[in-house]
């Protein structure tokens, strides 16, 4: 594994399965994303943490925890293999873990978790199929 490390995030290129991810915040917001080749080349470790924020905000959330006393902490997991794909990352878990049907009908509602659709039908599609041969 390959990491560019600067201030308030971290990016990784694993070179077993040829993707990248990143991940930035820490107590208040933290986030996990997979990035693209271009995304991730395009972070250097002189910039800041909102220029890295811009950046992997257009990469596939891989996972999100919110503590900003907005409102009750809480903890978004949009890929269940996040610890699979990110085991060098240092996640944090805020509040209770939303669940599944919260975080589909989020990914299919917002616009900026648009990354994500095709993979939550994908599982949303394998809970359904699952629950109906239990039945």
């Amino acid at each position: 594994m390959t990491f560019k490390i600067g201030n308030g995030w971290k990016a990784c290129y694993d070179e077993e399965m040829g993707r990248y991810f990143g991940e930035y915040g820490g107590i208040q917001s933290y986030n996990l994303y997979e990035l693209t080749k271009e995304q991730y080349d395009a972070l250097d470790k002189k910039m800041s943490e909102g220029d890295a924020c811009k950046i992997m905000y257009e990469g596939r959330h891989l996972y999100m925890a919110v503590d900003d006393r907005c409102g009750p902490p809480y903890t978004i997991v949009f890929d269940d293999d996040y610890e699979k794909l990110c085991p060098w990352a240092k996640v944090i878990q805020s509040g209770k873990v939303w669940p599944d049907g919260l975080t589909d009908a989020a990914v299919e509602i917002f616009e900026s978790e648009k990354n994500n659709r095709e993979q939550r039908r994908k599982k949303r599609e394998e809970r359904e199929k699952k629950e109906t041969n239990d039945e």
